[in-house]
């Protein structure tokens, strides 16, 4: 099994990192207007996508039975999870803009307007 070593500097800037794009992340989220929310929507199912990819490449490494590979699943099946929540919530939000087609119907006399 593989020795893991934690820097501290490199704890603490990951950490720095993590906590300004969470702020930054709900700063942004908060402040769109709900008329954006669809595209917004869209464009995160695609990041979503993009971290898929990003696990199995994890998930698929070569040394087993290590901690990555584990992570690396997990990290496929939320990142998966997160991808069709997204888009089947794009979808209802879609669904709620078309219009409803109403055919012309013909008068009792047979006359059609």
């Amino acid at each position: 099994m593989e020795k893991l070593v934690f820097d501290p500097r490199i704890l603490m800037a990951s950490l720095y990192v993590f906590a300004l794009a969470a702020f930054l992340g709900y700063q942004i989220i908060s402040r769109v207007p709900p008329l954006l929310h669809t595209p917004l929507m869209s464009a995160t199912n695609a990041l979503s996508a993009i971290s898929v990819v990003g696990a199995i490449v994890m998930a698929g490494r070569e040394n087993h039975h290590s901690i990555s590979t584990y992570l690396g699943f997990i990290a496929v099946i939320s990142a998966s999870i997160n991808v069709v929540g997204g888009f089947l919530i794009t979808d209802r939000m879609l669904k709620m803009f078309k219009r409803d087609v109403r055919v012309k119907t013909a008068d009792k006399k047979g006359n059609s307007k």
